[in-house]
């Protein structure tokens, strides 16, 4: 790669740690920056998913003080982060993009709803009838999506942890952060095997991603919740619009 690509690369890299640590989305940044460098689709996506590792990473870490007390919970739905991970991965290696790429936009705005409306549906389902379980299985769903492209996986996740998990939004991201980078390791240990990595792009974005993830984690915990709630909906209606009439 050039100078200017390079630049873009790790630029979007750096951004994209902090967005996905405050709503999710990064990959909307890094994919296109990828394919203008140059990178064939697939191979841009397999890359992405490694690079971004270390700004989940990071991300966690920032937001390790929201976690101490949710071991529980991690361990409940970071198994179910690492299976839909892998089988995500595995779909990415073995099917087309097309297909798939059209529920993208449908399941970014689904979580955005969600999210709107967690206070009248958690007010339905009534605190006795909800039980953290529940959450496991559309947690694994977002995960296979996850491994396979990842724009707005976090957004995702949120929108079911927020239904079920009787908690603030402050420490369901960082629950919600902990669960990515469960998936995003485990595409990407699956990945190392595919030979569709390009490891001089991986080094430069996995700095700077590392970088924006510890940013980006620093900032999500200091936001009030109610205002971060408005700007992961906001950032999920602006990812699924576009994905709806790229």
């Amino acid at each position: 790669m050039d100078a200017a690509h390079t630049a873009l690369v790790a630029g979007a890299a750096l951004a994209a740690g902090a967005v996905n640590a405050i709503a999710g989305g990064g990959s909307l940044l890094t994919f296109p920056a990828l394919v203008a460098a140059g990178l064939p689709e697939i191979t841009a996506s397999v890359t992405n998913t490694v690079a971004l590792c270390p700004g989940y990473l990071g991300a966690t870490w920032a937001q390790r003080r929201e976690l101490r007390d949710q071991r529980r919970r991690i361990a409940l739905f970071a198994p179910a982060g690492v299976i839909g991970g892998l089988a995500g991965g595995l779909l990415l290696l073995h099917t087309g993009e097309a297909a798939f790429a059209r529920v993208v936009p449908f399941l970014i705005l689904f979580a955005a709803l969600l999210l709107a409306a967690q206070d009248r549906l958690r007010a339905l389902i009534g605190r006795a009838h909800r039980r953290e379980m529940w959450a496991v299985v559309p947690v694994l769903l977002a995960c296979v999506y996850g491994g396979y492209f990842g724009a707005g996986l976090g957004v995702i996740i949120l929108g079911a942890l927020a239904i079920v998990v009787d908690d603030s939004m402050t420490r369901l991201n960082a629950l919600k952060q902990a669960i990515s980078l469960a998936c995003n390791i485990a595409a990407a240990t699956f990945f190392l095997f595919s030979g569709r990595i390009d490891w001089t792009v991986t080094a430069i974005m996995a700095g700077a991603s590392l970088a924006g993830g510890v940013l980006g984690g620093a900032l999500a915990s200091r936001i009030p919740a109610r205002v971060l709630r408005v700007v992961v909906i906001s950032f999920a209606i602006v990812v699924g619009v576009f994905y709806l009439v790229r």
